[in-house]
């Protein structure tokens, strides 16, 4: 089949309903089935959304949100907006209501398509934010449908009437449209395809170091660019199929959804991430992306139902995997396995890796982990068993993908090759630097933040590595103060310390969650301010060292930490903390002169605190 060729976001639709037969979004596994779209379904909801978006006044170059988990209805929203020349503003659904309103108000969004009553609720409560907001379309309503009459807004400048309305019912306007305006659907298609390729696709809001997310502005060009990039290294084609589970608001899953589209692959929705598991035996995907936190779990699992087995399938299945990481380091080193492991192999396979395999469905070609660096423990126990695992570098600001390990020579401990068109370099003071067609636009309106990271056409990632003789590329260090958990969330620490530091007993705080599981934290009390609270308290005081080990001491703490987690989004909460015996100092090295804390240093110092923290979860 012949390369497609696609200018915009705007065409795949058109591209989908016109090129396979075979269906490509085929629907979401909700309980025991998975609800199914057909290509040309797909294509008349693509359709008929956009021409009922309209109907509600969305018009080129508006911004519409949403703000839903990922399903089949959000895929086809954001083609609904893009084919109407509009620019799409992913919200993920874990913010709260005051976070919401921020990035409706900053973006401008004139309406916003949610999940379910809800995320609606949180649209609600954030119209003094973002009066902007006219209508809400919700894909499950829990009531009847509130019409143009909609809810009134609050305030004493009696704002006007927020309109709600189901998915369902904006979808059968666009229809009844087309049926009665003469040569709408030809109106239509000339829309879609007039949309220019370096115009605005989405504006996509980003964890900042300040408090407020920056939007990241990418072009059609950008995501078609990095589409084409990535599919030269892995290749997708319409023989594969996909479970998808990762949120469509993260740069990550929604470029790879539309290389889907693009190729003709089957992909499927997962229900829910704790359905994970039962989806993948259902579904038996060929190919899956991840985050780390993912293939963590699927190793866990197996680890511990190996260490409740007998000692004889402990035996066994010590014996396998041996041969299989064997085996795995030989082609990973470019060499032949020896003859005792070649003679082995499909033997450890039959009995042990392939059950293991058996768990993802069994059909696996690959797994892609993105979103936060891969340990390379877990990494090399996939390619034992048979799962070899892709793993990339990028970021929002890049469409996202920079690098891939390529298939056919992945070096472990990189993050791979740049794409083709893409080029990387590397400052004098190690930043990783790039330029490439899949670079941003800019944060919407800030040209301060967008000069920041643009110097002499070279976008500045914050992140410190180095480039090999053969251009592989290894992340050394994070220039920035992001934090990005095992599961790829994006956690800006300095926002949430201060809501920490509200409180006079905490002196100091410090989130820790890089590459693990969850946010975590480190506290070290003000010594005058907790002897007051203390005595306060009718609690007896002491050394310092003494008291954090107390637990009277530490419940003093716990509604410092409830609080400032009632106002974070599920992935930014505190899930653990630790009270440290002693104060930051620039004697010891964990503050600067000006008194920024020193994070690697603090980390290294109460590197056995931490890493209680952890283990005792």
């Amino acid at each position: 089949m012949t390369e497609p060729n696609i200018r915009t976001l705007a065409e795949l639709a058109f591209h989908v309903s016109g090129r396979f037969s075979k269906p490509v979004l085929t629907g979401r596994c909700v309980g025991d089935e998975v609800r199914e779209w057909s290509n040309r379904r797909f294509f008349d909801e693509v359709r008929d959304l956009s021409l009922g978006l309209e109907s509600l006044g969305v018009r080129s170059r508006d911004r519409v949100a949403i703000l839903s988990d990922s399903r089949p209805e959000w895929v086809i929203t954001d083609l609904a907006i893009l084919t109407a020349g509009a620019v799409t503003v992913p919200v993920y659904a874990t913010l709260p209501a005051n976070q919401v309103g921020y990035i409706l108000a900053h973006s401008g969004a004139r309406v916003v398509v949610v999940a379910d009553e809800d995320q609606a609720e949180k649209v609600r409560a954030s119209r003094k934010d973002a009066p902007g907001v006219e209508s809400i379309v919700i894909f499950e309503p829990a009531a009847p449908d509130r019409g143009d009459a909609g809810a009134a807004a609050s305030g004493a400048d009696a704002e006007a009437a927020l309109s709600e309305h189901s998915l369902a019912e904006i979808i059968e306007r666009g229809h009844h449209r087309l049926m009665t305006e003469d040569g709408l659907g030809r109106i239509f298609k000339e829309r879609a395809h007039a949309v220019e390729p370096d115009a605005l696709a989405t504006i996509i809001y980003t964890s900042g170091t300040t408090g407020h997310p920056k939007g990241v502005m990418l072009s059609h060009r950008n995501f078609l660019s990095n589409i084409v990039g990535v599919n030269e290294v892995i290749g997708i084609s319409e023989n594969d199929t996909a479970l998808s589970f990762l949120p469509l608001s993260h740069a990550f899953e929604r470029t790879t959804v539309y290389l889907y589209l693009r190729n003709g692959a089957t992909f499927v929705f997962a229900e829910a991430l704790d359905t994970l598991g039962r989806d993948m035996q259902r579904v038996r995907p060929t190919v899956m992306t991840g985050v780390p936190r993912v293939y963590e779990k699927l190793r866990a699992r197996v680890v511990a139902a190996v260490a409740e087995a007998p000692r004889l399938r402990q035996a066994l299945f010590a014996w396998a995997t041996g041969v299989g990481h064997a085996a795995a380091g030989a082609r990973l080193a470019g060499r032949k396995p020896g003859l005792l492991t070649r003679l082995q192999a499909p033997l450890a396979d039959r009995l042990v890796l392939s059950k293991v395999r058996a768990r993802t469905g069994g059909r696996l070609r690959f797994v892609v982990s993105g979103s936060a660096p891969l340990s390379r423990e877990v990494a090399e126990f996939l390619y034992a068993v048979g799962l070899p695992v892709i793993e990339g570098y990028g970021l929002t600001e890049t469409a996202p993908v920079l690098t891939v390990n390529p298939p056919e020579a992945p070096r472990l401990g990189t993050v791979g090759r740049a794409l083709a068109r893409v080029e990387l370099r590397i400052a004098g003071d190690g930043e990783v630097l790039a330029r490439g067609p899949n670079i941003m636009m800019g944060y919407y309106e800030n040209p301060d933040a967008t000069a920041a990271c643009m110097g002499e056409g070279w976008f500045h990632t914050g992140d410190i590595g180095r480039l090999d003789e053969d251009g592989y590329l290894s992340i050394t260090d994070r220039k920035k103060e992001i934090i990005v958990t095992a599961g790829g969330k994006n956690v800006a620490p300095q926002p949430i310390e201060a809501l920490l530091k509200r409180d006079p007993i905490v002196a100091e705080a410090m989130l820790i969650g890089d590459r693990r599981p969850y946010v975590s934290a480190v506290l070290v009390p003000d010594a005058p301010s907790l002897e007051q609270r203390l005595a306060g308290a009718g609690l007896a005081a002491g050394r310092l060292e003494d008291l954090v080990g107390r637990g009277d001491v530490r419940a003093l703490f716990q509604p410092i930490v409830d609080q400032a987690n009632a106002e974070l989004a599920s992935y930014e909460q505190i899930k653990r903390f630790a009270l440290l015996p002693a104060q930051f100092s620039i004697d010891t090295g964990e503050l600067t002169p000006t008194l920024k804390v020193k994070r690697r240093v603090v980390t290294e110092r109460w590197r056995d605190v931490i890493e209680g923290i952890y283990q005792s979860a």
